[in-house]
This record gives structure tokens, C-alpha cells and sequence, in this order.
């Protein structure tokens, strides 16, 4: 009987360090995609990727990546260039909020802004640039949601079945090697 109490044991172990480094696990909520690809806007062609998770805790979760290439003038933007994203409510009254994008690894081509998503729904995005080169806006929208993984404790939850019916095997096992001997 102490083999059978040493693997449930091990069993119980073991998915209590997975539900203990589970959180670690989840640090991504998934890939970013495109809300516009390569549109063509003033002296621009602009794409714009977003992962937009919605928050409660008050976390800008809504992350916006604007890649900018001229259309004619050279290779980069120059790296005066402003680049302004907001976020307006859709599908509901609310405040319109807005950030300068910064570049990313000094590269002024690419910049990077996260956004407060305070519910889940529709909203509208607008990307605002001014350099040398010229103004441009862009509008376009995304429907922001929460991140729909379960709790890391919940692991530990969905596991206990597969733990006590491996226990009960365990013992039945057992049970029928006693009777045979």
C-alpha cells in the first residue's frame, strides 16, 4: 500500500508545482494582428498591428504597433516624426484616449503605444502622423476582449480528476493483486 501512497503523492505534487509556475506560463495573451496592412495615407504606406486585451485593473493592455515607410521621399521617417493612436468607445459613450507612439530600438519606421481598454467592445482607432514630410490619419476599429485563459489555480481544479481516478485505479490494482496472492 505505501507504492500506491507514494505515486498518488507524487501526483498530487506534481500538480500543485504546475498550478504554482502556471502564472509564469501565461505571460503572452497571443499574437498581435493587423487592423490595416500596408494602406497608403498621405506621404505614408502604414500598417497597424494590435493585441487588444481589456483590463479591469487599470493596465494599458492595449498595445498598438504602427510600421511607417514613405512612399517616395527615402528609406526612413524622419525621426522628428509624431505619431498619435487613440481609442474612442464604439459601441458606447466614452472618453477618447490617445498616445504618442515611440519609436522602437530608434528605428523611427516602427513605434510601439499601449492604450487603456477599460471594457470589452468595439472601439474606433485613429493613428495621427505630422513629420517634414506631410500629415496623414488613418481610422480604422477593433473589437478589444479579456483574456479568456482560466486562473492559474483552476489548473490544479481540471487536474484533481485525472488524479483521483488514477488513484482509484491505483487501488484497485492493488485490491486485485491482494486477492490473487
Amino acid at each position: 500500500m505505501t507504492g500506491a501512497r507514494q505515486h498518488i503523492r507524487a501526483a498530487i505534487q506534481a500538480c500543485l508545482i504546475l498550478a504554482f509556475f502556471a502564472g509564469t506560463a501565461w505571460a503572452h495573451s497571443g499574437p498581435p494582428f493587423p487592423i490595416v496592412s500596408t494602406q497608403v495615407a498621405g506621404p505614408y504606406e502604414v500598417s497597424v498591428w494590435t493585441d487588444p486585451d481589456t483590463t479591469d485593473d487599470g493596465t494599458a493592455a492595449g498595445r498598438f504597433w504602427v510600421t511607417l515607410k514613405p512612399t517616395a521621399a527615402g528609406p526612413t521617417v524622419p525621426a522628428d516624426a509624431r505619431v498619435v493612436v487613440s481609442i474612442t468607445p464604439a459601441d458606447r459613450a466614452g472618453a477618447t484616449l490617445e498616445a504618442s507612439a515611440e519609436s522602437l530600438d530608434r528605428d523611427p519606421n516602427r513605434r510601439f503605444v499601449a492604450l487603456l481598454m477599460d471594457h470589452e467592445g468595439r472601439y474606433r482607432v485613429g493613428v495621427a502622423i505630422d513629420s517634414p514630410l506631410g500629415h496623414a490619419d488613418l481610422e480604422s476599429a477593433v473589437d478589444a476582449t479579456y483574456d479568456l485563459r482560466p486562473a492559474p489555480y483552476l489548473i490544479v481544479v481540471f487536474a484533481m480528476p485525472f488524479v483521483l481516478v488514477g488513484f482509484l485505479w491505483i487501488k484497485l490494482l492493488l485490491r486485485r493483486r491482494r486477492k490473487a496472492a
